[in-house]
């Protein structure tokens, strides 16, 4: 759902604080919820402004500052898995990332990972009934 326009949430608290009108008036008047009205008018109280506040999560990574770090990493340790490059990271740099976070940064800095081959495994001989 979009946020109300600032005109309209400026609308909402001037017909409260202006014009006197209760809360329950204003909300109907607005076809608004009383909550909004509540939560508006407290808005101007103690920020001042009725700007909407930006939705969801904020997206800070300690990868994006750290581009050198990272290569540096790659270039020394060239067989290490995602899940090891983290380890040496929060290491390196004391702030820990997911696997996801470094598997994503990897690929925008265009640096593959190839995996581990480790032992190869032998297929295995059917055994004789004699």
């Amino acid at each position: 759902m979009k946020a109300y326009s600032l005109d309209l949430r400026q609308k909402i608290v001037k017909a409260h604080l202006a014009e006197k009108m209760s809360i329950r008036k204003v909300a109907a008047r607005f076809a608004v919820s009383k909550s909004l009205v509540q939560k508006l008018v407290k808005l101007q109280r103690t920020e001042g402004n009725l700007q909407a506040k930006q939705r969801g999560k904020p997206q800070f990574s300690h990868l994006a500052s750290a581009e050198p770090e990272v290569k540096a990493l790659v270039t020394g340790h060239p067989d290490a898995t995602i899940a090891e490059l983290c380890e040496l990271f929060a290491v390196k740099t004391g702030n820990w990332v997911s696997q996801s976070a470094m598997c994503r940064y990897l690929q925008k800095l265009g640096l593959n990972r190839k995996k581990k081959l480790g032992t190869v495994a032998k297929p295995r001989q059917k055994e004789s009934k004699n």
